[in-house]
């Protein structure tokens, strides 16, 4: 087993060919990259199953040495396209965790609206002034905190982006209230990306039956919650919705419930919702926190980025690897 009952779990959300995509800038792997990466993992790692790993937790069995899991966050359509087809051919398991609304209703989850208005425009200035003009206008009916507030805030350089990108997908996120937030993400995502929000849905989200056939076909399907909001923001009883929701979800694809899969959404979560989710079954629950993975702290595994590993099989070896 690794270290200390330690596995390496690997956190992807867009594997795409960038160049010949609609939106090149969008923040996501290059399917190349990714061919690259998964040959680097295969000489340095050995890939392992969800149910190995749970199995695992239960101490009911022990992991290789340098275990290696990946997961897929969001149910883009690429991990059917493009990820499902090598994984499978090379024998490796992936997990996937879709958000149920993405899949089932149409429409385009605000998480991925603010993605695609930040992909639509090289300078990322002219989003943040629209934004706070809108902001601005709206501020008396909705009561808003003012503008030189939330940037004192919110603009803050992260560990991926500069300090106005993680600005404007703060106060997106999560810095307005509910009412004004989903009009100004909307308003913005209309603008500047597309106005016909079922047509970029169907584009962009795996299908039901795609994931019924990755389920057949040896991959793991997990839960995101139903509407990819913030877990750790939501009352216990707003909690316990999103989970059932999400597991009738999980029920429609194939999955069964007693050894289901949490992923939370942007990383959030509390103590009443891992009360929730152990209520219903949940075998695990995997976070944002960028670590390698606890395996006795089950509702709690930690995971690196995608970024965090080599696109290339001759890269020298990674921090991460040689600490696992």
């Amino acid at each position: 087993m690794g270290v200390a009952g330690s596995l390496t779990i690997v956190m992807y959300h867009y594997v795409r060919d960038l160049a010949r995509s609609r939106y090149p800038r969008i923040k996501g792997l290059d399917a190349a990259d990714f061919a690259g990466q998964l040959e680097y993992m295969l000489r340095h790692y050995q890939p392992v199953r969800m149910e190995d790993v749970l199995a695992a937790t239960r101490g009911e069995a022990e992991l290789p040495p340098r275990s290696i899991l990946l997961t897929f966050d969001d149910g883009y359509a690429e991990h059917f396209d493009v990820v499902y087809p090598l994984l499978d051919r090379l024998g490796v398991q992936g997990s996937f965790f879709p958000p149920a609304s993405a899949v089932l209703d149409g429409k385009v989850l605000d998480v991925n609206k603010i993605h695609f208005v930040l992909a639509s425009q090289p300078d990322v200035n002219v989003l943040v002034d629209a934004m706070e003009r809108r902001i601005a206008e709206l501020s008396a009916q909705f009561e808003l905190e003012p503008v030189p507030a939330l940037r004192e805030r919110y603009a803050k350089p992260g560990r991926y982006d500069p300090a106005e990108v993680v600005y404007l997908k703060r106060v997106l996120q999560r810095g307005l209230p509910e009412e004004a937030r989903a009009r100004v993400v909307d308003e913005l995502f209309a603008r500047f990306v597309s106005a016909d929000e079922a047509a970029f849905a169907a584009e962009l989200y795996v299908s039901l039956e795609q994931l019924m056939c990755m389920k057949r076909h040896g991959m793991f399907i997990g839960s995101h919650s139903y509407d990819h909001v913030w877990l750790d923001s939501l009352t216990p009883v707003e909690q316990e919705d999103q989970v059932v929701r999400s597991l009738g979800f999980l029920e429609q694809v194939g999955v069964e419930r007693d050894q289901w899969v949490m992923c939370y959404p942007y990383g959030g979560y509390d103590a009443s919702l891992l009360d929730v989710i152990a209520r219903h079954g949940c075998a695990a629950g995997l976070t944002t926190a960028v670590a390698l993975a606890d395996l006795g702290r089950p509702p709690e595994l930690a995971r690196i980025d995608t970024n965090d590993l080599p696109v290339s099989v001759d890269a020298p070896t990674s921090e991460w690897t040689v600490a696992a």
